[in-house]
């Protein structure tokens, strides 16, 4: 296994880590024990999750992927030997989304963060978290494949210093080691940076955001942060909810997948343009004689920003697959027909 330093911290970080999202929709609990048995047994010391965890997020089914991974925890005793990484959830864009989440009341003010950061705590069975972050920005920007920022007045937004001070009252009491963002744009990178300087206050280690063949988005203006200001990347969806394995083209929806079970609408990776430079790196993959799934996540891992990308997986055979791509280097030729692909289909889904 790849360790890489997150940030400018102390923490080594697996080149893969363990997403979670599944864990109380599509995977049982002992499902979840398993994954985190194996991905252990292969070196991955990142676990990712969040409070809305498993998603879609529902409130009989709330919280449940914490729960999972606090009764590993407790049956295994291998706190140490983990980074432990949860998030908080934003506003909802939507008219009752997330109500079931302290009733809905999911600004970054003190009384929420400190609500949601206990209560991650307990459901995870530890007194710490390695790293929280911060699953949206609070104000209204474009995020999750909107393309257009949006000119809207957010009143009720709370203010990024305002946050800011009490995530580093919380890193004071002992209870969380290091924050970061998530679902961030370069704007607000540059905020939680500029405040963390004027206030005297912990900087941010890292950005959660999408990033993988289909996204390259990142490239453009947050990849600097990371190079200039050591902010590091968890790059999530590395594979596109699947779509980059090839298995969901011409319209299939295999059973037990993702699309044809919790998310039967999603619709962000099945463009015509995405679904025509799926194929073109399919193909390539051929090519290469690897699978599509080690051909995105190489590339992904290739990147000199990427700290860590994090994989969901539903079944060992995936998991184990996934970890195969950390052996596989692309050459120069195999590089320079992704950027061929890339220029003919740029960011097709954001």
């Amino acid at each position: 296994m790849d360790y890489r330093t997150l940030g400018n911290s102390d923490l080594k970080v697996s080149a893969l880590g363990l997403g979670s999202m599944t864990w109380g929709h599509q995977n049982s609990e002992a499902e979840a024990h398993r994954q985190l048995d194996e991905a252990l047994a292969h070196g991955v010391n990142l676990i990712d999750t969040a409070e809305m965890y498993p998603t879609p997020t529902h409130g009989e089914t709330w919280g449940s992927t914490e729960r999972f991974i606090g009764s590993w925890l407790a049956s295994r005793g291998r706190r140490d030997s983990i980074v432990l990484a949860s998030k908080i959830i934003g506003p909802a864009r939507q008219p009752g989304a997330g109500a079931h989440i302290r009733d809905g009341l999911t600004r970054h003010d003190r009384r929420n963060i400190v609500q949601a950061l206990d209560g991650s705590l307990k459901r995870l069975r530890t007194d710490y978290l390695d790293l929280y972050q911060l699953h949206w920005p609070d104000r209204t920007t474009n995020i999750f494949g909107q393309r257009e920022y949006p000119y809207v007045d957010d009143p009720e937004a709370i203010a990024i210093g305002e946050t800011l001070s009490v995530l580093a009252e919380q890193v004071a009491a002992g209870k969380i080691r290091h924050i970061g963002v998530s679902n961030e744009t370069p704007w607000g990178v540059a905020q939680f940076l500029r405040q963390a300087e004027i206030l005297g206050l912990p900087r941010i280690l890292s950005i959660q955001n999408p990033y993988s063949l289909l996204n390259r988005l990142y490239e453009g203006g947050l990849s600097e942060f990371s190079h200039r200001e050591g902010v590091g990347l968890l790059a999530y969806s590395p594979l596109a909810f699947g779509a980059l394995t090839g298995k969901y083209l011409d319209g299939a929806r295999p059973e037990g997948s993702r699309l044809s079970s919790v998310y039967r609408t999603f619709n962000r990776y099945d463009s015509p343009s995405a679904q025509q430079a799926i194929a073109a790196y399919v193909e390539l993959a051929a090519d290469l004689a690897v699978s599509p799934a080690q051909l995105a996540l190489a590339y992904v891992l290739g990147k000199p920003f990427v700290s860590s990308a994090l994989t969901g997986q539903t079944s060992l055979s995936q998991l184990r697959e996934n970890l195969g791509a950390l052996a596989l280097r692309l050459d120069a030729q195999a590089l320079a027909r992704i950027e061929q692909i890339h220029g003919t289909i740029p960011n097709p889904a954001p």
